[in-house]
């Protein structure tokens, strides 16, 4: 089995910590380590280093290197430009079919955290035994806790089979990311699930699948594949991929597929899309406070401080996130994170680009 882990991003909503040469999961904001280092260390058990292939942007790769020297430098795969899911996805698995034929490969976003690693470990197990078993594409659904906007939905259907006494289904359709009123109804009808972004199939079933689908981008893989290995391959890989459509793989393949399976996860699971998302999951002080770096707080509550090298006084306040770094302080009302790509839209505009890289 291999793991290909998606570690694009631009950073915007983590600002001013994310920036575009240091987005989220190359940060420690959750924890000692960075979130793509701890998604690699949870997934070794599983899946060793050397079976780990990353896929990012010519900007990160130096850092991700810097970041994982277990992870061997040829598996660092480098996209020439930003393409969305199904390319990235695409790629990897030229890759592992050229490495190990055709192998089962986990899909994993790089910047989600989880906090029961057994579980998830587990989960992607069975999903790994379903996809070696039979031409599935396999997804891990996350049973939704309340009507959240900001992710798609899985809408599960009959159970199909049974693998170490847990259940996949068949899914009956995958959901863009609704208003509030459809989340609402998915959640009272009880067959839905967060879409995680997790993936687990054969390299031959989703290549099968994008040629399908996608038959533009599955001629443009098949040039690449041919140029492994060759001193031709910088040069096929830029124009396969200046021509390539930005396409997710949930747009472009996974809603129109036909044997799409879900397994449910319950494993602690957080994609961390905001400041707001890292006071959900973060420890907090009796007063509500989750704080990285010396705060010092009176009469103040339910808040975030992000300020690693400087004191933050609060008093008298609550619900605020306050985030400090070398150049840029931001502070706004928690609930209200998800507007920072607003400011970074804004400085793009102003042409503040100092505070952006």
């Amino acid at each position: 089995m291999y793991a290909v882990i998606m570690a694009g991003g631009k950073g915007s909503r983590f600002w001013p910590r994310s920036r575009r040469s240091k987005p989220k999961h190359l940060l420690d904001i959750a924890g000692p380590e960075t979130i793509i280092q701890e998604t690699v260390k949870r997934i070794s058990p599983l899946v060793p280093p050397d079976r780990t292939l990353i896929v990012t942007g010519a900007t990160h790769a130096r850092e991700l290197q810097r970041q994982l020297p277990e992870i061997p430098p040829d598996n660092i795969l480098v996209e020439p430009v930003g393409r969305n899911t199904a390319p990235c996805i695409g790629l990897a698995a030229i890759h592992i079919r050229r490495i190990a034929g055709d192998a089962v490969m986990a899909v994993l976003p790089s910047d989600h955290l989880i906090s029961d690693s057994r579980q998830f470990l587990d989960t992607l197990a069975i999903a790994a035994e379903a996809a070696e078993r039979e031409d599935v594409l396999v997804t891990i659904g996350i049973r939704p806790t309340g009507p959240e906007t900001g992710y798609g939905y899985l809408e599960r259907g009959n159970p199909v089979e049974s693998i170490g006494g847990r259940l996949l289904y068949d899914v009956w359709s995958i959901r863009e990311k609704p208003p509030l009123e459809q989340a609402a109804l998915f959640l009272e009808q009880g067959n839905f699930y967060w879409n995680s972004g997790m993936f687990v199939w054969k390299a031959s079933t989703i290549l099968q699948a994008m040629a399908a689908h996608l038959p533009d981008l599955h001629e443009g893989l098949l040039k690449i594949e041919e140029a492994l290995g060759t001193g031709e391959y910088e040069s096929v890989l830029k124009e396969v991929y200046g021509e390539a459509p930005s396409v997710s793989i949930d747009y472009g393949v996974m809603e129109k597929a036909d044997k799409v399976l879900l397994i449910p996860g319950d494993f602690g699971w957080s994609d961390v899309g905001s400041w707001d998302a890292l006071w959900e999951v973060s420890e907090k002080d009796p007063a509500g406070i989750a704080f990285r770096g010396p705060v010092v707080a009176v009469d103040s509550a339910d808040s975030l401080v992000h300020s690693p090298h400087k004191l933050v006084a609060l008093v008298g306040v609550r619900d605020l996130i306050v985030v400090e770094t070398r150049d840029a302080l931001l502070i706004c009302r928690r609930g209200e994170s998800q507007n920072v790509k607003r400011i970074v839209d804004i400085l793009e505009e102003r042409n503040l680009e100092t505070y952006l890289e």
